[in-house]
């Protein structure tokens, strides 16, 4: 109970303007920026240094095997919540609220899948901190696990560094039992994969073009269904659909060419590139917060950065879904540092001041990121705040060091349950259609 109220209060108090730690990592790269040369120059990706991941851990032999079982494990389970999904098509013209339970069940099954997987083939430490704006909002259970309380329906963003990002923040959805109701916004040519771009359209994954003149109304009808409610089993307790939106505005992950874009893209605006992440794109962000005001409260930011990833080095580079996966060169350690900002105090009145605001908040993020490069972590709150309820203090979390794995090692079977069950199902249909057919003497 002193948990539910510490969260109650939490949620309906606002963050202050200006985080103190976000203020002197400003100052830290003001002067550090006027004591700069220009013939100082960070290391570039051509120079050797060991790898951050270690040396190759499998072999030839064992990478086969890691590589056999992977397959076997996720193109069956794959398989198995498509074959979920379309058992469940029929739903959708006898009670559309069943139907989109339904669907938010298999994505449930998804997000068990990248969690464990992840846990089998590419163990990673998490560690996990935030500042004043989310104290109180993470845990770490008697069991090591990590526990999230943010809100059912929140917009979040975050820089994007590697293909595999995805996989962490499905994993923070998982810890807030939200990874039934994460959307993500995606480029259109992913919809044509088979079997898995079918499966992103049932999510009700956004796919936009990057025209604007296209995505446009497109985006808008979507936004417009993510504004509905249902009754349905897995529905909102506050009359809205449970939705986490995430949003990549850099558009696309941290790499060479995503370097020369972002640099370009400043140069012709007249600003300063940043060190540790790509220049915010705001137009996309900008709709989604119009179109979604008033039914969401907070905007939350998420800060990844992966261990010893060198200065002018690409992450995606250097962790490859074979590397990650197969040779054991998994990251030492994944880190997450999170924000919120009340979307009522950001200025989605005007689209020229929107970009400052959204250029202000990246800036903010790629000190955050530079603070990491030196120290191996980010900063971490833990500091007490009273309950505005009455209950127990608001506690910062700290530093929460854990791992991405379900809560319960038969989790996964919840996958392989309706596939086995409308088997049996066929089943026994055809045993007694042989049955009745046999009492009717139509067959021998």
């Amino acid at each position: 109970m002193d948990n539910a109220m510490a969260t109650e209060g939490l949620k309906l108090r606002h963050p202050p303007a200006s985080a103190p730690v976000i203020e002197t990592l400003k100052a830290y790269r003001t002067k550090i920026s006027a004591n700069s040369t220009s013939s100082e120059s960070p290391p570039t990706s051509s120079q050797s240094t060991p790898h951050p991941g270690g040396e190759i851990k499998h072999g030839v032999f064992k990478q086969a095997l890691r590589m056999f079982l992977f397959a076997v494990y996720f193109n069956g389970s794959i398989i198995a919540i498509a074959i979920t999904q379309y058992i469940g098509l029929p739903l959708y013209f006898y009670s559309k609220d069943l139907f989109y339970a339904w669907m938010a069940m298999t994505k449930q099954h998804f997000g068990i899948v990248s969690a464990t997987m992840t846990y089998w083939w590419a163990p990673v430490t998490m560690r996990v901190s935030g500042d004043e704006s989310i104290r109180g909002q993470l845990r770490k259970t008697e069991d090591g696990r990590l526990e999230c309380d943010f809100p059912e329906r929140i917009v979040f963003v975050s820089n994007h560094q590697i293909y595999t990002d995805w996989v962490y923040l499905w994993w923070i959805a998982y810890t807030s039992s939200m990874h039934g109701h994460l959307y993500i916004i995606l480029k259109e040519s992913l919809k044509y994969i088979p079997v898995l771009g079918t499966g992103m359209m049932l999510y009700g994954f956004i796919f936009l073009s990057r025209k604007w003149s296209t995505d446009k109304e497109r985006f808008r009808y979507r936004l417009k269904k993510l504004t509905t409610s249902h009754s349905g089993p897995l529905s909102g307790s506050k009359g809205l659909d449970p939705m986490w939106l995430l949003i990549f505005p850099e558009g696309t992950n941290l790499s060479s060419n995503g370097r020369t874009s972002s640099k370009k893209w400043a140069d012709k605006n007249g600003i300063e590139d940043l060190r540790h992440c790509l220049l915010p794109r705001s137009t996309g962000l900008l709709f989604c917060l119009q179109e979604l005001k008033g039914s969401v409260d907070y905007m939350y930011d998420c800060t990844l950065a992966y261990e010893g990833v060198p200065v002018g080095q690409y992450g995606q580079d250097l962790f490859t879904l074979h590397g990650t996966y197969f040779q054991g060169r998994s990251p030492k350690s994944v880190n997450m540092h999170w924000r919120r900002f009340p979307i009522a105090d950001i200025p989605t009145h005007d689209g020229k001041v929107f970009a400052g605001w959204l250029l202000a908040r990246w800036r903010e993020k790629d000190d955050l990121l530079q603070y990491f490069v030196e120290n191996q972590r980010f900063p971490a709150d833990d500091g007490i705040t009273p309950n505005v309820n009455g209950g127990q203090p608001l506690k910062g979390a700290g530093w929460i060091e854990t791992e991405v794995r379900s809560v319960k090692w038969y989790e996964l079977l919840q996958i392989f349950v309706p596939v086995a069950a409308f088997a049996l199902v066929i089943n026994v249909l055809v045993k007694m259609a042989n049955i009745v057919l046999r009492l009717s003497r139509v067959t021998p």
